[in-house]
């Protein structure tokens, strides 16, 4: 099972998605390098959860400029020495910014993503996961970060459905989309194993894998 193609592969999907699980398990099993988002070093996004409207913008541009700063600094070093395997996809903050801020700050928000994103690496492969809410739900419930108690199920169903919207349209990379419904790839070796065997297959520009019960 040849996966020598793969030098930069994003893991995305909702909250609660098993993103960063599955991205370190890749890079394990791919010998590279991890790239995570840092959610929890945003000084931001306790308070948006408390306030979202007041914290919304503060919370997004403090994102942006991290992972710019952070792809930035990966298209100048050796992407090729060795691989990597990250858990956002710079251009979905395009998304919760839709989602979060209103028409003056988006506009705001749009003219400071376009100056600062110009130098991002386009990945090999996304690897674009989808899951129920409910499921997305008791993730993050188990999960317990404090913060995030808060967090309806009302949110969590327009943020998957504005996933589902951006990956609808995305063709900047290959897209290979993936219901999570019964699959565990933290828990199961054998899921793990069909998600690398379907990746070495993989040969058009959009696929999708799921497993029937």
């Amino acid at each position: 099972m040849s996966l020598d193609r793969y030098r930069y592969v994003v893991v995305e999907g909702p909250i609660g998605a098993g993103k960063t699980s599955l991205t370190h398990k890749l890079a394990e099993r791919l010998n590279a390098d991890t790239l995570l988002e840092n959610a929890r070093d945003n000084p931001f996004l306790p308070r948006f959860y408390q306030e979202p409207k007041r914290y919304a913008l503060p919370t997004q541009l403090h994102f942006l400029f991290d992972r710019s700063r952070q792809l930035r600094e990966l298209a100048q070093g050796d992407l090729f020495r060795a691989g990597t395997v990250s858990d956002f996809l710079i251009d979905k903050d395009m998304l919760f910014a839709r989602l979060n801020l209103d028409d003056d700050e988006f506009d705001l928000y749009q003219k400071v993503y376009a100056d600062l994103t110009l130098q991002a690496p386009t990945p090999d492969l996304v690897i674009y996961l989808q899951a129920p809410i409910d499921a997305l739900q008791e993730r993050v419930r188990r999960r317990g970060v404090e913060y995030e108690r808060g967090m309806d199920a009302d949110y969590l169903q327009r943020l998957a459905n504005s996933y589902s919207e951006f990956f609808h349209r995305y063709e900047a990379a290959p897209l290979l989309i993936v219901n999570t419904s019964n699959l565990n790839f933290a828990q199961s070796d054998a899921d793990f194993a069909l998600l690398l065997e379907r990746m070495s297959k993989m040969r058009g520009p959009r696929e999708f894998f799921s497993l029937a019960v």
